[in-house]
């Protein structure tokens, strides 16, 4: 039977849960996550896990901070002047945002911190700096 190897596109159903058992996202009620294998379309402690799989297999694999969206980091923190803020808009704790850059990529932020003069804005994933816990299913290779 074939096993799952680097460049297979596969079809995976998955739950992925924090070290507290609460879970993050799922496959479940939707169709599996299809994507090719070690090509970075997933964080690699999931592309490994599925290296060596048979269709139908099932395991659940702990995945490190360092193989899953690494370190929170500092340098992804920064300010922003409230004044810069459209009038209507009141800037709160927790309130996603889209910023972009200086050549227009654009990345989601979340608002740490609303100070008098400045809003503290983290552009870390949410799941920075965290171990992650996935149960995983192979639907197919190919």
């Amino acid at each position: 039977m074939q096993q799952v190897k680097n460049g297979d596109t596969v079809s995976v159903h998955y739950h992925g849960k924090l070290t507290d058992g609460s879970t993050f996202d799922s496959s479940e009620g939707r169709d599996p996550l299809q994507f090719t294998v070690g090509s970075g379309q997933v964080i690699k402690g999931f592309d490994d896990a599925l290296l060596d799989m048979k269709v139908g297999d099932k395991k659940t694999v702990n995945i490190p901070v360092e193989n899953a969206y690494g370190e929170r980091r500092d340098d992804m923190m920064m300010e922003y002047p409230k004044s810069d803020f459209p009038a209507d808009m009141q800037p709160a704790v927790g309130m996603e945002l889209h910023m972009s850059d200086n050549i227009g990529n654009v990345f989601p932020v979340v608002i740490a911190e609303v100070l008098e003069e400045v809003v503290v804005l983290d552009a870390n994933h949410p799941l920075a700096g965290k171990d992650l816990i996935f149960e995983l299913e192979l639907v197919s290779i190919g």
